[in-house]
């Protein structure tokens, strides 16, 4: 394989607009993402921006950006213009989508989604998922849960579905963590398909992936990582970077 990690990011976010450029103990939250990537080891790492602001400061900080039409619809356009920019010949099979509003993800998330997609030929996108924070997680709508065919390792899982309604029973309950890797051809697909039938009931993109019939594979961590998208997280994500050594 020949990964590359892009990390989609834009100023005009609904609930915290400027949030990649938020700051986090002395540093932008986009940087802070881009060093958590780099620190993976798997593969280069581009931060696809929106806005020339993100560009001059991810380049400030040493880092690689690439602007894109800041009137993209998603993510997962920009990721595609950003990589049409970079690699022409298409030597780029597998792309790591890294959300620009994780400043502290660990880096073997990164590295454990790479892991799924070489173990697992059928794999097509390989994400990440976390156990239930609490019990209310299972009836908040907030939280999407994955419902997962685990392996015999305890660490893996191939996943039937994405929901936001109430699981039951006493099995673990799995929070998905928005982190996706990318067979290349995969992602063009989900790209060029139109958004499907269970993703507008669910509101969740995943599910067109899963309507097409892309295979996802989902490996465990032991906690989400921090996710900032109102003021509220940012507030948490300043108080965390204050307790660090």
């Amino acid at each position: 394989m020949n990964p590359i990690i892009i990390i989609p990011a834009r100023m005009a976010a609904t609930r915290l607009p400027g949030k990649p450029l938020a700051d986090i103990g002395g540093l932008p939250m986009i940087v802070r993402v881009l060093r958590q990537a780099q620190a993976a080891g798997a593969g280069p790492v581009v931060v696809a921006a929106g806005d020339p602001e993100i560009v001059a400061a991810v380049e400030a900080a040493g880092g690689r950006a690439v602007l894109t039409d800041p009137d993209l619809p998603s993510g997962s356009d920009r990721i595609l213009a950003a990589l049409a920019h970079l690699d022409r010949d298409r030597a780029r099979d597998v792309v790591i989508n890294l959300q620009g509003d994780m400043p502290f993800v660990a880096p073997g998330i990164l590295a454990a989604c790479l892991r799924l997609l070489a173990d697992q030929p059928l794999c097509d996108i390989a994400t990440v998922v976390a156990p239930e924070a609490s019990a209310a997680d299972r009836a908040n709508p907030d939280v999407v849960k994955a419902v997962l065919a685990m392996q015999p390792d305890g660490l893996t899982g191939r996943a039937l579905y994405f929901t936001r309604s109430t699981l039951y029973g006493d099995a673990p309950v799995w929070r998905h963590i928005g982190i996706y890797g990318y067979r290349r051809a995969a992602l063009e697909r989900f790209n060029a398909a139109p958004p499907s039938p269970l993703e507008l009931r669910e509101k969740l993109e995943q599910l067109r992936a899963m309507e097409l019939g892309l295979s996802i594979w989902a490996a465990m961590s032991q906690e989400a990582p921090i996710s900032v998208d109102s003021p509220a997280d940012l507030d948490q994500a300043r108080a965390h970077a204050r307790s660090l050594p």
